[in-house]
């Protein structure tokens, strides 16, 4: 069969235009079909013509279900993730149009696990001199950005890893130490908890009564943060983290500092004690940023007094 001969699509039947093949291991697919495929999959020419009929019938009964899925949190801004908390499954779209493009329903016990790696892109600033030419200053200044990347590994037949930047490309934080920066991380956390809850005691899920309000939580932390500065000032920059007196502890979702048993700004139950489900020890925590640690495991607040940093699985010791 010469190249300019007449094609058809194994799986539709119908002609295949100049352009238009996309070659599988034992057959020919047209662009038309190959647009039906999960956004997701990457193993096309690896694949027989039977296991693209098998995605393509998976694809129309997940465009079926789509109708069944109502999501009642969002996390992110250019590509966001949908998540139905009702029936733990969840999308992940750039699309506002969701339906229409047919996203992937995954659902929340396929996660195996869901990472966050943080890039620094870094670039020297250079001065022109007298004779015009570029010159480093000294010490050497840079222009930095940084680009928080969000990595699922899932468990399903049709592919196995989803990534995509969780930043906006056009709003990047320029420093660790800006709002912008601690909202991504923020974030990340929030997302980490949703798709992976049982590294937290399953309390995303748990908490009945969890604000979805995701500014109002920005904002009720950036106010304990700053009792935290205030109390630095006061202490000639002396402050030595403690935890809150007897009967006070910080809610875990909201950051709010409660006294009962029950979050007056969100609802959340007190948390308990917390037991490591591989050696059957009690988990402690230690900040891994600045190695600040709460005197009651029982209380871990959701960000470090000493640094802001998340506190998450990277800080049990």
């Amino acid at each position: 069969m010469g190249f300019f001969d007449k094609k058809f699509c194994d799986v539709c039947g119908e002609k295949i235009g100049l352009l238009g093949n996309r070659k599988l291991e034992d057959g020919n697919l047209c662009k038309n079909c190959a647009k039906k495929l999960s956004p997701f999959f990457s193993e096309r020419r690896a694949s027989t013509v039977e296991e693209i009929k098998q995605q393509l019938a998976y694809r129309e009964e997940n465009k079926r279900q789509l109708a069944f899925f109502n999501p009642n949190h969002i996390i992110g801004t250019d590509k966001r993730v949908y998540i139905d908390e009702n029936s733990h499954k969840f999308i992940v779209t750039s699309s506002s149009s969701w339906r229409e493009c047919n996203p992937d329903i995954i659902d929340i016990s396929q996660v195996t696990s869901c990472n966050i790696d943080v890039k620094e892109n870094k670039e020297e600033i250079k001065r022109t001199d007298a004779q015009g030419n570029k010159v480093r200053y000294n010490p050497p200044r840079y222009k930095c950005e940084y680009v928080f990347n969000v990595i699922i590994n899932v468990n399903s037949p049709w592919f196995s890893t989803i990534k995509f930047e969780l930043t906006s490309f056009d709003r990047r934080p320029d420093s660790r130490y800006t709002d912008l920066f601690r909202d991504y991380e923020r974030q990340a956390d929030e997302l980490k908890r949703a798709l992976v809850p049982s590294l937290y005691g399953n309390s995303y899920y748990n908490n009945t009564n969890y604000n979805q309000n995701q500014q109002s939580q920005y904002n009720a932390q950036q106010r304990y943060q700053q009792q935290q500065s205030y109390s630095n000032e006061q202490n000639n920059m002396n402050y030595q983290p403690t935890m809150p007196q007897s009967r006070m502890w910080v809610c875990q979702h909201c950051g709010s500092q409660i006294t009962g048993k029950f979050c007056e700004s969100c609802g959340s139950l007190q948390p308990q004690s917390m037991t490591n489900a591989y050696n059957g020890r009690a988990i402690s925590y230690r900040c891994d940023k600045c190695g600040w640690t709460p005197s009651d495991p029982n209380n871990v607040p959701k960000f470090c007094p000493q640094c802001g940093d998340v506190f998450d699985e990277n800080d049990i010791s």
